[in-house]
This record gives structure tokens, sequence and C-alpha cells, in this order.
């Protein structure tokens, strides 16, 4: 179980870690807000990483397998999401102003941000085509694996954002700063749309 379990981990590494549309919505509220903002939406995120990927687990990416409609409208959902995201943070001034355009996003928004990104329907579909039949490993220990992974990943990417901020605290920057993640969060948005 040792070896199979730190497997699973090297596999989620680059997976968990780099850009993507969870980790640049959290590295942005982590900017605007800092890292203790970001605690319900990922609270909210994660518990349904966990269901979700339970579920998928289960087969429940068969059977969207089997519709693609519904696929493609909830990664059209998901999509509409971070652009809205981004939207926010493009008209949002220096951080933390009193009346701020892109406030912290809660524990629905965090369910809404994994509900409708299909690209982390894939990685875990992905993850049990490899892990699903893993000795030592069950359904509920690799989703669980994969959740808390997951979450710490968030908050990395929370606490970079917030260190991105100090360097950038003057309004002028600051809105530099707010306008470039609202570009990364659009480029996160295309790149779920076109996959």
């Amino acid at each position: 179980m040792t070896e199979t379990l730190a497997a699973l981990l090297i596999f989620l590494l680059p997976l968990a870690y780099s850009p993507g549309p969870g980790n640049m919505v959290f590295a942005a509220m982590g900017a605007r807000h800092g890292v203790r903002s970001t605690w319900r939406a990922s609270l909210g995120y994660h518990a349904a990483t966990w269901l979700v990927t339970l579920a998928i687990g289960l087969g429940f990416d068969t059977a969207l397998a089997e519709r693609p409609v519904i696929a493609r409208a909830v990664q059209m959902v998901g999509v509409l999401y971070v652009l809205w995201l981004a939207h926010g943070l493009w008209r949002a001034g220096a951080a933390r102003e009193v009346k701020c355009a892109a406030p912290a996003i809660g524990f629905g928004g965090g369910v809404v941000l994994l509900v409708f990104n299909p690209k982390a329907y894939m990685i875990i579909a992905l993850m049990f085509t490899q892990f699903a039949q893993a000795s030592g490993l069950s359904t509920v220990g690799v989703t669980t694996v994969f959740t808390l992974n997951n979450a710490l990943a968030f908050t990395l990417w929370a606490a970079v954002g917030a260190t991105l901020t100090r360097f950038w605290a003057r309004p002028e920057t600051a809105a530099r700063l707010n306008k470039g993640l609202a570009l990364m969060l659009a480029t996160v948005a295309v790149w779920m749309a076109v996959g």
C-alpha cells in the first residue's frame, strides 16, 4: 500500500500543482483578499471534489461519456463561471479596498467551481484508470488522497497570490496585478472551452 500511495502522489504532483482553473482562481483570491479569505471556497470546492471523485470512481464518468451534450453543457457553464470571475478581477481596483469589485467566493462558489470544471473530471477519470485496481487503496482511499492533495495545492496557490500582492501593493500596480490575474483566468476559460 505504501508504494501505491507514493505512486499516486507522484502521479498527482504535476496535475494538482500546475496552473489550472481551480489553482488560478485560488491564486487570484489569495492575491485579492489574502489566504484566509479562501477557506470557505476551499471547503466548498473540496467537499464537492470528494463527492464528485467518489462518484467518478464508482462510474459517473461512464454516464457522462455516454451523454456528450450534457458533458459539453457542464463544460460551458464552467467556462462562463471562470469568465465571470475574470471579469470581476478586471474591474477591481487596489487590493483589499472597502468596496471590492471582485468579492471572495464562498462555500457555494467553491462547489460551483468544481462542479462546472470539466478538466477536473478528466483528471479524476485519468487517475482512476491508473489506480482503480491499485492494491491496498480503495476508491474511498484514492478519493480522499486526491482531495487532500488538491486542498494543499490550492492553499499554496492562494499563498503565492497573496505574496504577489505584497510586491504590488500600490493602487496602480494592484490594478495591473488584477488585470494580469483576470487575463490568466480568461485564458484558463478558453483552455476549458476548447479542451
